[in-house]
This record gives C-alpha cells, sequence and structure tokens, in this order.
C-alpha cells in the first residue's frame, strides 16, 4: 500500500478544497461590479474623446437623505468634481436588481444609468452613449 495515500479511517485522499471557479460561484455583488465596468467600457468607446469619465464606485444602497430633486429611490448618482476630487459615479446596486426581473435586464438597466449620468456630466444625450 505504499503508492496510496490513505487517512486514518482508510478512505484515501479527499478532492481538492476550491473547485475551478465557474459562474454559479461568483457571487451577486462581484458579477454586479464586473457588469458596471463593462458598462463604462462600452460607454467609454463611444463617449467623445474630451469627455473625462469619473471615479467609479458601487453601493449597495443610497444613503437615507435623498438629494432634493429625488422623488423615488435613485439608481445611481452623479457626484461633481470638486477641488481636487475627480467628479464620481456611484451606481446603487440593491435598487437596480430591484429595478430588473431577471440578469440580463439588470445589464441594461445598468448600462442606461452609467450612460445617463456620463451624458448629464458631458452635456450630450444619452442615447448618443448606448
Amino acid at each position: 500500500m505504499q503508492g496510496h495515500q490513505r487517512d486514518r479511517r482508510g478512505r484515501g485522499m479527499r478532492g481538492p478544497l476550491a473547485w475551478p471557479p465557474v459562474p454559479s460561484m461568483v457571487s451577486r455583488s462581484r458579477r454586479f461590479d464586473e457588469t458596471v465596468l463593462d458598462a463604462i467600457h462600452r460607454v467609454a468607446h463611444r463617449a467623445p474623446k474630451d469627455v473625462v469619465l469619473p471615479e467609479i464606485a458601487v453601493e449597495d444602497v443610497p444613503p437615507s437623505d435623498p438629494a432634493p430633486w429625488e422623488d423615488s429611490v435613485p439608481l445611481g448618482r452623479l457626484f461633481p468634481a470638486q477641488g481636487h476630487n475627480q467628479a464620481r459615479l456611484v451606481i446603487y446596486r440593491r435598487p437596480v436588481e430591484a429595478a430588473a426581473r431577471s440578469w440580463p435586464e439588470t445589464e441594461a438597466v445598468v448600462l442606461h444609468v452609467v450612460a445617463e449620468q456620463i451624458a448629464q456630466m458631458a452635456g450630450i444625450d444619452p442615447e448618443d452613449l448606448l
């Protein structure tokens, strides 16, 4: 029995501790983050060259104090540049997921929110970025 390693109960080697990553093993939040990055890349390719893209952030939910112009839960917010801070686009994961019925619809909502916010910042039509 020299060629085989067995544990003390005589069972032999167990499988690997972690399986190779498969799509079902990726968390929803990580998948959402990747969707936001894909949307940013798609919009960046369509944006005029002089448009400076904002920093991107993903948060689970918006803060409890809505902006004065918001009458419902926001899906994303654009915070303008101030001083040395670059403009920042924040996408809120839970409201976006609640607004969509399926994963492809979630991807479409993310793309729409990103295009809408960057178009607002650049002063262009959001349809030009989609």
